[in-house]
């Protein structure tokens, strides 16, 4: 299948086996019954066998798989009576970032994430996900509204980075990204970050100061994209597999450095493979976490959050 990723090319190959044995059978009404039963035993050992054993290259494929569900994907899914906001109310509606209110199990909360296109022309307007200054203003717009209301916030990320271009150099694109952090380090109000995709450099931290900060189990997470890192180090991108595998960007590896609090299971094969799926386990831990932190006073938000990254890291004396 053309939506097959390549160490997953075994798997699409011996389907059509299966698939070739009973359109045959059909034709011949020949009974294959205990071959297709073999076959299918053994297909499933593969998928288990491939998909339990993920090197980080190819989660990092994985995360950036075309199909993969994104923000307004799992908005649908997850919550109820959403209202899109749109604007800074500076410059302009930036289409890589998305948000607004919306309901969780009846709670009202302000969601934002990045949005990747679903088409070339979709991720051309979106640019790709990657957010100008504008749409990191955009965010914190609804993040200081959510505060102001003592609603929680939920935020999505997904994206390669913050926009690299000229454009967005000229309109302040590391004091926006500097002020959300700022910002939502002291919003007394919870704040629950997920990682969906990709999240790389100052485009997903701009999002992702958070109380929890969760991922999905094939998302990735880095201060630099692999690319960039492989660009940087050996001066050549087509290296990203290499700088993956050395970067320690799977959930795993950040889960047991204290990066981040939760893994989200995904469905055998990816997010991509059930949607629904995927959308029910991050509800189940969105409202997990959220009633945990919805006990906390106002102080007490901003001091976990506060110990949550004074935490990260380990120190020493040479």
């Amino acid at each position: 299948m053309s939506n097959d990723l390549p160490f997953e090319r075994p798997l699409a190959e011996h389907r059509k086996k299966i698939d070739e044995l009973k359109k045959f059978g059909l034709e011949k009404q020949i009974d294959f019954t205990d071959e297709i039963g073999r076959l299918e035993e053994r297909y499933k050992q593969m998928e288990l066998e491939i998909y339990s054993n993920l090197t980080a290259p190819q989660i990092m494929h994985m995360a950036r798989h075309h199909q993969r569900p994104t923000t307004l994907d799992y908005i649908k899914l997850v919550f109820t009576d959403f209202l899109e906001i749109h604007g800074d109310r500076l410059f302009a509606d930036d289409l890589a970032i998305v948000g607004g209110l919306a309901k969780l199990n009846g709670v009202p909360v302000t969601i934002v994430g990045h949005q990747r296109g679903k088409d070339t022309k979709d991720n051309i307007q979106r640019f790709f996900g990657s957010p100008h200054p504008e749409g990191f203003r955009k965010a914190l717009r609804f993040m200081q509204q959510a505060n102001k209301f003592k609603r929680p916030i939920i935020t999505f990320i997904d994206t390669k980075g913050a926009y690299p271009g000229d454009t967005a150099e000229e309109r302040g694109q590391s004091e926006a990204i500097a002020r959300n952090l700022a910002e939502m380090a002291i919003f007394g109000v919870p704040i629950i970050c997920v990682v969906i995709g990709e999240g790389g450099s100052g485009g997903a931290l701009a999002l992702g100061v958070g109380n929890r900060v969760l991922m999905l189990e094939n998302a990735i997470y880095a201060a630099i994209s692999p690319n960039g890192a492989a660009s940087i180090l050996w001066k050549d991108a087509s290296k990203a597999d290499q700088a993956a595998e050395a970067m320690k960007i799977t959930a795993k590896d950040l889960l047991g450095m204290g990066v981040i609090e939760d893994i989200i299971p995904e469905p055998m094969g990816g997010a991509h493979r059930n949607p629904e799926m995927q959308a029910e386990a991050i509800k189940e831990a969105l409202w997990r976490h959220l009633q945990q932190l919805m006990k906390m006073s106002h102080e007490q938000l901003v001091e976990d959050r506060y110990q949550k990254f004074r935490d990260i890291g380990q120190f020493g004396t040479v």
